[in-house]
């Protein structure tokens, strides 16, 4: 069973969309963009969803949180944090990008970390990608393919993982990518967000993103 008493759920109905609060959430909270009866965590965002302030693209997805449901933020020198996960990409829009876990910075519309997979048609398989930014300032960041050759509906597992000294590091489907990122990040508050966070804002109300969770934990170690 994965534990939801620190997360809170943003998903694309409403305007503003709605937030699922902590509470409400750990008590099992189902509804057609989220469901949890089985002990996965299911997702679900189409194309056609309403959009979060300054988003572009609609979203359901997980944002970390403390138990009491007020928001957590964090700065990455304080501990040793770490976001692990096991998970399926069962569908995409037509732009063929998801994005499947992310740092986020509160004081930005850019997180440092955004971990998404893209689907080639050509290949009919997945590229899982890392796009990081080094410097809250940084416009553009390094885009990194972290893995290749994931099919839809194939479980696997990431992990992004960021130490007290800056050292972050990216893993996914078997693969491993370490940098060390600029330390005018220390003073940023940073969250932890999981879900399905479609990047694709056109076509019909079936087209979107759909992520199946097996496991998904956070770790601030002191």
């Amino acid at each position: 069973m994965i534990d939801l008493a620190t997360w809170n759920l943003s998903i694309p109905e409403g305007s503003p969309p709605a937030t699922i609060e902590t509470p409400q959430l750990a008590q099992g909270f189902n509804d057609k963009y989220f469901n949890s009866d089985t002990g996965t965590l299911s997702f679900w965002a189409p194309v056609t969803g309403s959009k979060t302030a300054n988003a572009i693209y609609p979203r359901s997805e997980l944002r970390e949180t403390y138990s009491d449901g007020t928001v957590r933020n964090w700065q990455y020198s304080a501990a040793d944090n770490t976001l692990r996960a096991s998970v399926a990409v069962n569908q995409v829009p037509s732009t063929g990008k998801i994005v499947i876990g992310q740092i986020h910075n509160k004081n930005s519309n850019d997180p440092m970390v955004k971990l998404e997979y893209q689907y080639k048609t050509s290949s009919s398989t997945g590229n899982i990608v890392a796009k990081v930014r080094m410097r809250p300032d940084d416009e553009s960041g390094q885009v990194i393919t972290i893995a290749t050759g994931v099919p839809l509906n194939q479980n696997f597992s990431y992990m992004i993982h960021l130490s007290p000294k800056g050292a972050l590091g990216i893993s996914a489907a078997g693969n491993n990518w370490r940098t060390t990122v600029d330390p005018s990040w220390k003073t940023q508050p940073l969250y932890f967000k999981a879900g399905a966070y479609v990047q694709d804002n056109t076509g019909y109300p079936t087209e979107g993103g759909k992520v199946t969770f097996r496991m998904l934990e956070i770790h601030h170690d002191i």
